[in-house]
Formats: structure tokens, sequence, C-alpha cells
């Protein structure tokens, strides 16, 4: 049989996918549409016994217009991947800034303003800039650019003059901008840094003709063939690529999406403390203004039904008005209670099943943990785990985490005791970390060296494991 939900239900399933910033904005939301509701202690609220909705009866009349199936879906469970960041040793609420100020466009047509070009020059390199991506690159070719001039906006322009003014958008900051591939990219921020006057300006000379001329080496570490090509000795070979890796592959991604100009941060949801060698979790519940039903209207609906007058018709729609309101209020404090105990619920039972490792933070210490392990604890559904822990943060004593981070596959031993995979991959850093990088280790290499630890892995997992830990292979990593 098909379970449905009741309006409120969906309004807290609504509710448990919003972060506190996000919950904050969708209370004021509330409060603006919906007059009956208002910030203030519930307590203050008349307390009268008797029911206030005479049609109670007919809320289970609203229950079968939702299904279960358009809301509780399993694509929405997340995968769940090793990610740390934004650590903090602050006792206090701590809210991550991530800055963002100009975006990408702005700031290079600020700078093109300044420039003496003429007024088509100015227009072209004006629609260059609008077609860079996120990263600074220009992606599409000259000739097509042409032909959506010439459709769009009834521009005819040479392929010569399109790439004249490529190259004033080239000449702006941040340096390398406009470029159409990752070695244009690089030349250009080589060519700028050159400077015959400078003691290493021959080091610069090497490395431009290594990406000019010996990229594709380059990329593949055939560096024996690039000093025999270019007849130059290892340390010369070395002092080129140092500069090399230095430069900024994605230059214009230090900039803003010019999507999302509001600055975000990131605000935790729970503040947990160790006490007495206790980890003890609380709802940061700053953002949450208590919310009670407003006593006015109450009166005012109180009054309407007292009256002895016969009503009109305006006065019974103003009445169900009312009405309506007072118990659009209700549902919606209710469904925040509900958000907050079911918050609650869950992080205790994370918490609960990480205890060891809450206490000193030691990545060690972490077991292995699905949504399936919380959900069988609190007896909630997978779905609604994987509501609560996306998009939440966690403040503890040694950072701010998300709660994705706690959630890991496990793997068994030799001896037959199960870790958590994130383990692995801390096992697998640490042997890359510390490897030869002259020699670097092959996944075969690193296999054999976890199965010696008593890790029963096969080359194949270790190659998805370093995929996913962003490390290159063995080839990529030899340096000289």
């Amino acid at each position: 049989m098909l379970q449905r939900l009741s309006p409120q239900q969906i309004q807290l399933i609504k509710l448990l996918e919003l972060p506190t910033l996000q919950l904050e904005q969708r209370i004021k939301k509330e409060i603006e549409e919906n007059p009956t509701l208002e910030e203030g202690n519930p307590q203050d609220e008349y307390s009268d016994d008797e029911p206030e909705n005479e049609n109670e009866e007919k809320e289970n009349e609203y229950d079968d217009e939702f299904s279960i199936d358009d809301y509780l879906n399993d694509d929405d469970i997340p995968d769940y991947k090793l990610n740390i960041s934004n650590y903090s040793k602050d006792d206090k609420v701590v809210d991550i800034p991530y800055s963002e100020g100009f975006t990408l466009p702005e700031h290079l047509n600020e700078q093109l303003r300044l420039k003496k070009i003429s007024a088509q020059e100015e227009v072209l390199a004006k629609y260059l800039i609008g077609s860079l991506d996120s990263a600074g690159y220009l992606r599409r070719d000259l000739e097509n650019i042409v032909d959506d001039l010439a459709f769009t906006q009834n521009i005819t322009v040479a392929i010569e003059d399109l790439e004249n003014a490529l190259k004033i958008v080239q000449d702006l900051e941040p340096v390398g901008v406009g470029a159409r591939s990752l070695q244009e990219t690089l030349l250009l921020q080589i060519e700028k840094s050159i400077n015959p006057d400078k003691e290493n300006s021959v080091a610069f000379l090497n490395a431009k003709t290594i990406v000019s001329n010996y990229f594709d080496e380059f990329s593949k570490k055939h560096y024996s063939k690039i000093t025999k090509k270019m007849e130059i000795s290892d340390d010369e070979l070395k002092e080129a690529i140092n500069i090399i890796v230095k430069l900024n592959p994605k230059p214009g991604s230090n900039f803003s999406s010019s999507l999302n100009k509001t600055a975000q941060q990131i605000t935790p949801d729970f503040i947990l403390k160790v006490v007495d060698g206790e980890a003890m979790v609380s709802l940061n519940a700053r953002n949450v203004p208590m919310l009670r039903v407003s006593k006015t209207y109450k009166d005012m609906l109180k009054g309407m039904r007292d009256s002895k007058e016969k009503s009109t018709k305006s006065e019974k729609q103003a009445s169900s008005f009312v009405q309506q309101k007072l118990d659009s209020a209700k549902w919606f404090i209710e469904a925040i209670k509900q958000r907050q105990n079911t918050l609650l619920v869950t992080i205790n039972a994370i918490i609960g099943f990480q205890k060891e490792y809450f206490i000193d933070g030691d990545e060690t210490k972490l077991r292995p943990m699905i949504l399936k392990d919380i959900a069988e604890i609190t007896n909630l559904d997978i779905s609604t785990i994987s509501r609560v822990a996306n998009s939440k943060y966690i403040q503890t004593h040694f950072g701010i985490l998300p709660l994705k981070f706690f959630f890991s596959e496990g793997m068994e031993t030799q001896d037959g005791e199960t870790v958590s995979t994130r383990e692995i991959k801390r096992i697998l850093q640490e042997c890359i970390d510390n490897e030869d990088k002259k020699k670097p280790l092959t996944d075969e290499k690193l296999a054999k060296i976890l199965q010696e630890k008593g890790y029963k892995i096969a080359r194949r997992t270790v190659a998805k494991y370093r995929e996913q830990l962003d490390v290159l292979v063995a080839r990529l990593r030899k340096e000289l």
C-alpha cells in the first residue's frame, strides 16, 4: 500500500534538508507570508484547552494529495567521499567565509575600460570576455565566434580582427586568461615573466622552449628526451621545470562565479564539546528564533465565532482565511520542532557510533559507518538520515567538519577485523607522501605494501582509492 504524506510531513522533509543559514531565511520568509506567525516565547500564548480548529477532522483530507515516493527518493542519497576542510581550534561558533568579490568578467572589463582601444576592439574584447569559462579559458573556436557575432549581434568581423581582440584580452590580469589551452596559458605566463636582466633569464627561456616545443614530453615526464633534444643539463632542466610547475593552470579560478555574487559562509549546525571525557553535542540554534502563533489573530478568530449576529459571506471568508493561516503557523512551528528533534537524534547516533573518534579527532579511530547503520539506531528512514547529513556541519575542538565525512564503507583485514576505507586511504596517502619521488610506487607496489600490512586489497581498488585522493599515476609523479 502506497504511503501518503500530510502537508506537515512534506514541510518537515524540506526543512530537514536546510542547513542553519538557509533555515533562518526560510523562517523569515514564512513570517513575512503568514501574519499569524511571529517571533516570541510560545509560553506567552493563550493556554486554552479547547480546540481552535473546528475542522480538525478534515485535515486528513490532505493526506492523499502527496505521495512519499515524490520526496523519499533514493536518488537523493549522496555518495560520501573523504573531505576534510575548514579547521579551527576556536571554541566559539565559527563562520567560515568564502571570499567573493568581483567576478572574472567584471575584473577584466574594468581593466578593458582603461585601455586605449577602438570602439570595435572594445566590443569584440567584451564579447570574448563573456565567452570565457570560470577558469579563464576560451573554449570555443574563433571561427564559431565570428559566426555568432554575425547571427546574434549583426556584426561582421574578420578572423584577424577577432585574433587582435583576443590578444587585448590576453594582455589583461590575471596573466594567462583568454588562453585556448593549458599550453597557451602557461606560455602567456612565462612570456610575461621573461626579463633579460634577471639572473634566471636562461631558465625562463628554457621553460618557454619546453612548453612551446616539448609540451607532450613534459606532460609525460619524459625528461631524458627533453635534455637530449635541448642539449641542456639535468640541473638546467630542473630550474626550468620549477618555473613551469609554479604557474597557474586556471588563472581565472580565484574569482567568484557570476551566478553567485553574495558572500557565502559555513555556519555549523551542531556544536560538539568534550566534558569530562564525554562528547556532548547541541544544536546551533542562534539563527532559529522562538516562534509562536499570534495572540491577536487567535483573539480575532475567537471573536468571529462568538459573534451572535448572522455572518455575512465576506465575514465567513475572512474567518476561513484566518483559520487557514493559524493552521499553517501551527504546522510550521511543529515542523521546526520535529526538525530539531530529528537532527539531535541523528547527530547523537553518529557521535555514539564514532565515540572514540570524537574524543580526540584521531582518524584511525573512525569506524566504517553507512547511512543504514544510523537509520537502524534511530529507527528513521535512510532517506531521512541522508537529508540530515547532507549540507550539515559540526564544529568540534579539532575543526569544522561536514557530516558526510563520518560516513565510509568498511574493508576486512586478513585478521577478520573490519576497518574504515578511510584508514586504507590514509595509509595509502602516507606511502605516496614518503615514496622516493625519483622512483614513485606503482599501484601494484602500493597494493603489495597494503597486503603486507594485513589489508586484503587488489591493485584495481588501490587505483580507485588513489584517484579518489586526487593522486596521479606513478609515471606522472616522477621527479628529477
